[in-house]
């Protein structure tokens, strides 16, 4: 069971996507926010919480200060962002700051409740063209952005050939589901390879990963 939490400025949306969530047989609305400040509250007061379903436009506190305290507070918990905005500012900022994925509010209920599921998974959920945004905000434009140069800086790490290509489809957004079946591989195998590519780059997720191989 994933217990979830709501933070919305919206009572509406907040009371809407807590019923819709609910229904499922693995999900488990713990409680609603209306802001950043009130989740990080809320979490300190219930540790089990597993993942926040965070807006981005808020009063007081926003979805990206609000992402980054909960992280700062509880990196453990995953964080997807939903938002009626397609705004990559907002949205890099929040991943920038740790948050698993983002998805806009009018995609079907199907789609979100999927996309909390793989953000849980510690799968990211983003577009390439966003996490490549994130990369030059993070470290600045690099001259070489060519495949050959990301290659033998993957090399210099020791990477094997199958980490490599793994490496390259995270970057790419792929699930470890869509990296499996790419691959003709098992989930487990790909969960195997990313914690070593993990360690042999000491980075923290996968968004690190992506980050690392665009810049």
């Amino acid at each position: 069971m994933i217990q979830v939490l709501i933070v919305d400025d919206d009572a509406f949306i907040r009371e809407s996507l807590k019923m819709i969530l609910n229904l499922q047989p693995d999900l488990e609305v713990v409680g609603t926010c209306g802001n950043g400040l009130e989740a990080l509250a809320f979490v300190k007061q219930h540790p089990t919480i597993e993942l926040v379903l965070m807006d981005i436009r808020m009063p007081e506190c926003d979805g990206v200060q609000g992402t980054r305290l909960l992280k700062e507070y509880a990196p453990h918990i995953a964080v997807f962002i939903l938002t009626t905005f397609d705004d990559d500012d907002y949205i890099v900022e929040a991943i920038r700051y740790g948050a698993g994925g983002y998805s806009l509010k009018n995609i079907s209920p199907e789609r979100i409740i999927e996309g909390i599921r793989t953000v849980h998974r510690g799968d990211l959920l983003i577009h390439p063209d966003v996490a490549r945004k994130l990369a030059t905000l993070v470290q600045g434009p690099r001259t070489d952005h060519s495949p050959g140069s990301r290659k033998v800086k993957l090399e210099a790490y020791q990477l094997t050939p199958a980490e490599q290509q793994i490496v390259e489809l995270i970057a790419d957004g792929k699930s470890n589901k869509e990296i499996a079946q790419t691959l003709f591989l098992s989930e487990g195998t790909i969960k195997n390879y990313i914690t070593e590519i993990l360690s042999k780059l000491s980075l923290r997720d996968r968004t690190q990963i992506a980050i690392f191989y665009l810049t």
